[in-house]
């Protein structure tokens, strides 16, 4: 497995998540799996197979958390140059279709979340983004079509 690179807040996100998965969220299923079976016949309870089902995905998160937490790579140990965009960059553009400026930081896939304005570096902005430096303007191809951006600064945490 290749190794993911994450931000130390972003480890620790993934960390805490495993720990309330393993901690509250396998004893609140194993209540409702026990609430189920106490119902009678298994055999068609659609509150067991919805309760099974939760444990299976359970199961499944916690595999996956406990597989890339093993392979983390925290990036703030990185020797990242300050003046490109790479993983972890704080990225303040301007939109030079609407003069609109937006601020992105760019992480792991794991790590991103719109509403957060942490965009994945897999993504088509991330991708485009990537290496440039301020005062550089881009377009960058976007399944809704194309954006025109002029990088203003970059920032590390």
């Amino acid at each position: 497995m290749p190794e993911v690179y994450l931000t130390r807040q972003g480890f620790e996100k993934l960390r805490e998540d495993l720990e309330r998965l393993k901690t509250v969220e396998r004893r609140r299923i194993s209540k409702a799996i026990e609430e189920a079976r106490q119902q009678g016949d298994i055999s068609e309870n659609a509150e067991y197979d919805a309760a099974k089902d939760a444990q299976a995905h359970c199961e499944k998160r916690i595999a996956d958390l406990e597989a890339k937490l093993v392979q983390v790579r925290i990036i703030e140990n990185e020797n990242i140059p300050k003046d490109k965009i790479f993983i972890g960059a704080i990225v303040t553009l301007k939109d030079l279709e609407t003069d609109e400026e937006i601020k992105y930081m760019l992480v792991s896939p794991e790590e991103s979340n719109y509403e957060e304005n942490k965009i994945s570096i897999l993504s088509p902005i991330g991708k485009g983004l990537m290496g440039h430096e301020a005062g550089k303007i881009l377009e960058i191809k976007v399944p809704a079509g194309t954006l025109r951006y002029k990088i203003l600064k970059i920032e590390r945490p």
